[in-house]
């Protein structure tokens, strides 16, 4: 195959592969504009209304890390296109339903498809020839912002002009899509000549820790945080954590191979991804409440929702375009740099919104300079996950990567919620986040990439040898053979 061919044909799957973090993202903001009409539509309550979020949102977080480990042991390529099943069969519940319980449990189907971005990445180091790993991961990480920042506003003008449940019918639609084009495009990886077995008490345990854990954070301003429900599940969460971590270390096929996971290298990468995760859903969630707070509040600047898409949608693009300037850098000063200043130009923009507050031109340039940071953060922290595992655990590991990102994005929201509950005014008998609130919560998130800067920074990286089969910069040494 000539070097001509052969790019082409890199190019496709990388394509391809992207186009499955575009849809995994859409599939996220899908119902963020039907939120204030789902008890309506439904015919719920506001708060069993909540669950068509918590639901996927929980699905996901149990879903990626059983999805990474099948992927290493039976294909990734094939993990992928099982996982678009749920993703077409959720969204087809939701366009039917009519009530909340199916609207929650087509949710939930979506919600086990989620595994298949971080699966994606991995699947590049079968696919894709060493010299474009780098390049490939960062554009495949950026997708996901490209993802959130089309469909936003594509939600809000569909829920706007026609029936809701176009939108799911189009996710469906996009799903099948992606579903062939994975068929015709991509290759398929090697799966692991001798998989073992499948660790079915790991993957119950790590389930029902995580299922307590985030919903413990997720309801826990609706029920109480001092309340015995919301205790109770957090201690619920511990005592399985810990019961799960025996097992995992005691088992000879782990789900997730704590041993590995503790090496240096990985384990402040996770470190790094939970703090680079919670920076990045701040911004997120303050943004677009500030966009469309009435005008008369003094702070907020009264846009409609197709609006507050619009003016958010720039800073997703920004991630897909200088998803090569990171790659280049990695390649150059290692995937840490890459990390540690990513994470300071999220620091850069939440500083910034300090002075920039007030204009709709304001925060677009606070979300384009932090969603920069987080696109050059994302691409950076898979490469250094391959970097350091074999390639029959790139899966798992890369999915526990993602797994730590979602849980620092929950704990976010969570943090950010009890901050703009308790700062707040009154507007016209209406109990509304304060402008103080909003910058405490800005702050915040200031504080939290700092550290994740930090973190990245010392991270340690391996310096015997080198590896044909790592993204460019990684220097990650020793070789697979040599890593028990």
């Amino acid at each position: 195959m000539s070097n001509t061919e052969q790019a082409t044909r890199t190019g496709g799957i990388v394509a391809v592969l992207a186009s499955v973090g575009v849809v995994a993202a859409i599939m996220q903001t899908l119902v963020v504009p039907l939120l204030g009409e789902l008890p309506q539509l439904l015919g719920t309550t506001p708060s069993n209304a909540t669950w068509v979020v918590t639901a996927t949102l929980l699905a996901a977080a149990v879903a990626t890390p059983v999805a990474g480990r099948l992927g290493d042991m039976f294909g990734k390529r094939r993990m992928i296109l099982i996982l678009t099943i749920p993703l077409i069969a959720g969204s087809v519940v939701c366009a039917l339903s009519s009530s909340v319980l199916p609207m929650i449990a087509g949710r939930g189907l979506q919600g086990l498809g989620m595994g298949v971005v971080p699966l994606g990445i991995s699947l590049l180091r079968d696919v894709v020839p060493p010299a474009k790993l780098g390049s490939s991961i960062a554009l495949i990480s950026a997708s996901m912002g490209v993802g959130g920042a089309l469909g936003l506003p594509f939600a809000a003008i569909v829920a706007e002009n026609t029936s809701w449940r176009v939108l799911f019918w189009v996710a469906a639609g996009l799903s099948a899509v992606v579903a062939l084009l994975i068929t015709v495009v991509v290759p398929s990886d090697r799966p692991n000549p001798t998989p073992g077995r499948f660790d079915l008490l790991g993957a119950i345990g790590l389930g029902i820790a995580l299922v307590c854990l985030l919903l413990g954070i997720s309801k826990g301003s609706d029920w109480g945080w001092g309340s015995g429900t919301t205790l109770g599940l957090l201690a619920a969460a511990v005592l399985a954590l810990l019961v799960w971590g025996w097992w995992e270390l005691r088992t000879t096929q782990p789900l997730v191979d704590l041993r590995v996971t503790a090496r240096p290298q990985i384990l402040m990468t996770n470190v790094a991804s939970i703090l680079v995760g919670f920076s990045m859903y701040a911004q997120s969630l303050v943004i677009p409440q500030l966009l469309q707070l009435p005008s008369a509040t003094g702070y907020g600047l009264g846009q409609s929702m197709i609006q507050m898409g619009l003016w958010m949608a720039p800073a997703g693009l920004a991630m897909m375009a200088l998803a090569p300037f990171g790659a280049k850098l990695s390649a150059a000063r290692g995937p840490k740099v890459t990390l540690a200043v990513g994470s300071l130009i999220i620091a850069t923009g939440y500083a910034s919104s300090m002075v920039l507050l007030g204009s709709t031109w304001g925060l677009l340039a606070v979300s384009l300079i932090t969603n920069t940071g987080v696109g050059l953060a994302y691409g950076a922290m898979p490469a250094l996950i391959m970097g350091a595992v074999p390639r029959e655990e790139t899966a798992s590991a890369n999915s526990f990567n993602t797994l730590m990102r979602s849980i620092g994005s929950s704990v976010s929201a969570a943090l950010m919620g009890v901050i703009l509950a308790q700062l707040t005014i009154d507007f016209g008998g209406r109990t509304l986040p304060s402008e103080t609130g909003f910058r405490v919560a800005l702050l915040v998130g200031c504080g939290v990439a700092l550290a994740a800067a930090a973190v990245a920074i010392s991270i340690p990286l391996r310096s015997a040898g080198s590896r044909t089969d790592t993204p460019q910069g990684t220097r990650a040494g020793t070789p697979v053979a040599a890593r028990v």
